[in-house]
C-alpha cells in the first residue's frame, strides 16, 4: 500500500501541558483509523497537526506531494449569504455533479431534507454539521480527518454513514485513507480496521492498536492485564525492602546504601496513575409499583411564528404507554419525531394536548437534557460546590462520603474540583450534570443524549454504573452501544404519532425506516406514473379504464405461502447467524492477544453483520405480503 502521510517525533506543549511528546505514526492507502483517549488528552489536536492546521513544537509531519486533504472539525462556520449548495458544491454547475450516483447517494443520506438553495443561516447545529460532512464526501480527497463526525446526527444517519464510509474504503482498489475521533463505540467497530488511542496520561504518547473498537478494548484488558502482573512483582519487591529498612532496633540508623538505593529505585521506577474514574452506586430511594403511565396522550405542537399555512403538528397521537419499576428503555426515532418532547413529558414539565399522565405516588425523576448550558447560571462556583448545594455528604455502598471525596470518585482530580463551572470542558461539564442527579436520589432517570461530549472510557464508567441502577431508566440516545448495553427494550418514533415497540432493537428500527423510505419512493414513483397515464387515457381516469388506478392487487395465496417459506428459511438463518457470531465473540476473547487472529475474526463479523441486514431487509418485504 502506498503511503500517504506521517508523523515523525512530534512533541506539542499547551501552556504547562504536554499533549503529544515522541510520537510518530503513519497512513497508508486504505487505512481506517478510530482515535480515541479521554477528554482534553490532545484527540483533536493530532488530527490538526497531521493535517496541516498545526505545527508541532518538535519534530515533523510529511506528506506526499499533491496529497488532498479533508477536515472536518468540531466548528461549523459558513460566510455570510451563502446558501446550502454554495457549502457543499461551491461554483460548480449542477450539471457537474447531479448525474454522479455517489454525488446523489450522499444527498440521499444528509441533505434529502433540506432546500439546496435556503441560506446557510437559517441552518440549526445539526444541520450545519450534515451539511459540512455532505461537503467533504461529495469532493475528492485522498485523506479524510473526521472530528466527531456522528455529533447531531440520529441513529440513522450515524448508520448511513459508517455505511458510505465502508463502502468508500473497503472496495477493492480503493485509495485513500480515514482518521476519525468519534466517541460512538458501534461507529468505530464498524467502520476502522486500526486504532490510535491518545492517553492523556502526562506521557504525550499515542498507543497503536490493530483492529476496530472491540478489538482494542480487549488488547488495552490484556496490556493492562499484564501490567498488573508487572505492578504486583515491583510490589512485592517493595514490601521487601521496605519491611528489611524498618528492621532492627529503633535506634539503628544507618542502613547499606545499596538497600537504600534498591527501594529508592523501585519507588522511582512506578508509573504515575491515570486519572481515576470511578462512579459509584448511590442510593436510590425506594419505588412502588406504580411509576409512569401515558394514557390517551396527545401532542399538538403549533405551527412555527409567521407560519399561517402550516398545520399544527401531531407528535403523538391516543397514545398510551406504562413504565413500571426497574423497566429500562432506549428511546430512537427521526428527527422532530418527539424524543425530547416524550421526556419532558414524563419530567412533567409538558402537559399532553389530551389524555394524561399518571405518576406513581414514591417517584423521584431526574432529568439530563442536552442542554450543558443550565449550568451556566453557576459557573462561578466551584465543581466542589455545586454538589455542596445539593448535599455535603453522601451514603455510597454504606459509608458517608463528603462532596469532595466524591467528585474526587467522579474523576475531578483534587485540583479540578477547585476549578470553576464555567472553566470545565463539555465532557467535565457533562459528568457534573449527572453527578448532580445522582445525589438527589433518583428512582427514575430520564436521559436525553447522555454520550455528548464523553469520552470512551467515561462512558464505559456510565454504562457500569447504569448496569446496577435498580431504579426506572428511559434513555434518548444515537449510540447504539450504549443503548444495547444498558436497556433491556427499544422503542421508536417514527413520525406517525405513535410508540412502537421494537422487539429487534435498533436493528429493526433500521429495517423499518429502509422499509418506509423504499415504500415512500415506489408510491411517488407510481403516483408519477399514473398521473401521466391518466393524462393519456380516454377520460377513464386509470390506464385500465377502471378507475382504480392507485388500488393495488391482493396478494394470491400462492403469494402468501411462497413469503411464509421465505420468512421461515430467513428466521432459521438469522438464527444461525446469532450462533456464529456469540462463537467468533468467544473466539476474540479467548485470542485477544493476537491481532493477525483478531482482524480475521472482526472481517468474518463483518460479513455475517452485512448477510444479516441483506437478510432483514428479505423479510420486511416478505412480512409486507402477510399484513
Amino acid at each position: 500500500m502506498a503511503h500517504l502521510l506521517g508523523a515523525d517525533d512530534i512533541r506539542l506543549v499547551v501552556g504547562t501541558r504536554t499533549l503529544l511528546d515522541g510520537v510518530s505514526l503513519g497512513l497508508d492507502d486504505g487505512d481506517r483509523v478510530g482515535v480515541v483517549g479521554p477528554n482534553g488528552a490532545g484527540k483533536s489536536t493530532l488530527l490538526r497537526l497531521l493535517a496541516g492546521t498545526a505545527v508541532p513544537d518538535a519534530g515533523r509531519v510529511t506528506r506526499v506531494g499533491g496529497l488532498r486533504i479533508g477536515m472536518l472539525d468540531q466548528r461549523d462556520e459558513s460566510p455570510e449569504g451563502t446558501t446550502i449548495r454554495d457549502l457543499v458544491h461551491g461554483e460548480s454547475a449542477e450539471h457537474t455533479w447531479a448525474g454522479d450516483a455517489g454525488i446523489r447517494a450522499v444527498h440521499a443520506g444528509l441533505l434529502e431534507d433540506l432546500d439546496l438553495e435556503a441560506p446557510a443561516s437559517t441552518l440549526s447545529g445539526g444541520q450545519r454539521r450534515r451539511v459540512a460532512l455532505a461537503a467533504l464526501l461529495v469532493a475528492e480527497h485522498d485523506v479524510l480527518f473526521l472530528d466527531e463526525p456522528t455529533n447531531h446526527l440520529d441513529v440513522e444517519g450515524v448508520a448511513w454513514l459508517a455505511e458510505h464510509l465502508q463502502a468508500r474504503y473497503a472496495r477493492p482498489g480503493a485509495r485513500g485513507a480515514l482518521v476519525v475521533v468519534t466517541h460512538d463505540r458501534w461507529f468505530l467497530d464498524a467502520v476502522c480496521t486500526r486504532m490510535w488511542e491518545v492517553t492523556g496520561d502526562g506521557s504525550g504518547s499515542v498507543e497503536g492498536y490493530e483492529g476496530g473498537y472491540a478489538a482494542y478494548v480487549l488488547a488495552r484488558a490484556e496490556r493492562a492485564r499484564t501490567a498488573a502482573v508487572t505492578a504486583e512483582k515491583r510490589n512485592n519487591l517493595l514490601r521487601k525492602e521496605l519491611a528489611w529498612l524498618r528492621r532492627g532496633a529503633p535506634a539503628r540508623t544507618s542502613k547499606p546504601k545499596f538497600r537504600l538505593d534498591a527501594a529508592a529505585a523501585l519507588i522511582a521506577d512506578e508509573p504515575n496513575p491515570r486519572d481515576s474514574l470511578e462512579l459509584t452506586r448511590m442510593a436510590t430511594r425506594r419505588l412502588g409499583k406504580d411509576v409512569l403511565d401515558l394514557e390517551g396522550v396527545t401532542v399538538r405542537m403549533p405551527a412555527r411564528d409567521g407560519d399561517t399555512e402550516a398545520a399544527e403538528k401531531v407528535l403523538f397521537d391516543d397514545v398510551t404507554w406504562r413504565l413500571g419499576p426497574g423497566d429500562r428503555y432506549g428511546v430512537v426515532g427521526v428527527n422532530g419525531a418527539g424524543k425530547t418532547t416524550l421526556l419532558r413529558l414524563l419530567a412533567g414539565r409538558l402537559a399532553p394536548t389530551a389524555g394524561t399522565v399518571k405518576r406513581g405516588k414514591t417517584i423521584h425523576v431526574a432529568e439530563l437534557t442536552q442542554d450543558v448550558d443550565e449550568l451556566d447560571e453557576i459557573g462561578g462556583l466551584r465543581v466542589v460546590e455545586v454538589i455542596e448545594q445539593e448535599k455535603r455528604t453522601v451514603a455510597v455502598d454504606g459509608k458517608e462520603l463528603t462532596a469532595a471525596q466524591l467528585v474526587e470518585r467522579l474523576g475531578f482530580t483534587r485540583e479540578r474540583s477547585q476549578t470553576l463551572v464555567r472553566d470545565l470542558s463539555g465532557g467535565e461539564r457533562r459528568r457534573l450534570q449527572l453527578l448532580r442527579l445522582l445525589v438527589g436520589e433518583p428512582n427514575v432517570l430520564l436521559l436525553d443524549e447522555p454520550t455528548n461530549d464523553l469520552d470512551t472510557d467515561t462512558l464505559a464508567a456510565i454504562e457500569d454504573l447504569l448496569d446496577g441502577w435498580p431504579g426506572t431508566l428511559v434513555v434518548v440516545s444515537h449510540d447504539r452501544y450504549l443503548l444495547e448495553r444498558v436497556c433491556d427494550r427499544e422503542v421508536a418514533l417514527l413520525g406517525d404519532g405513535t410508540i412502537r415497540d421494537l422487539p429487534g432493537g435498533v436493528e429493526e428500527y433500521l429495517a423499518l425506516r429502509k422499509a418506509a423510505i423504499a415504500a415512500a419512493s415506489a408510491g411517488s414513483r407510481t403516483g408519477a406514473t399514473s398521473a401521466g397515464a391518466g393524462a393519456t387515457s380516454s377520460g377513464t381516469g386509470s390506464p385500465d379504464g377502471t378507475g382504480n388506478a392507485g388500488a393495488q392487487a391482493a396478494p394470491s395465496g400462492a403469494d402468501v405461502r411462497a413469503a411464509k417459506k421465505e420468512i421461515g428459511r430467513i428466521e432459521r438463518r438469522l438464527s444461525k447467524i446469532a450462533e456464529l457470531e456469540a462463537r467468533l465473540h468467544d473466539k476474540m476473547a479467548a485470542q485477544a492477544t493476537d491481532h493477525a487472529a483478531i482482524l480475521d475474526l472482526d472481517k468474518q463479523l463483518r460479513e455475517l453483520a452485512d448477510e444479516k441486514d441483506t437478510l432483514e431487509a428479505e423479510w420486511m418485504e416478505a412480512a409486507e405480503l402477510l399484513d
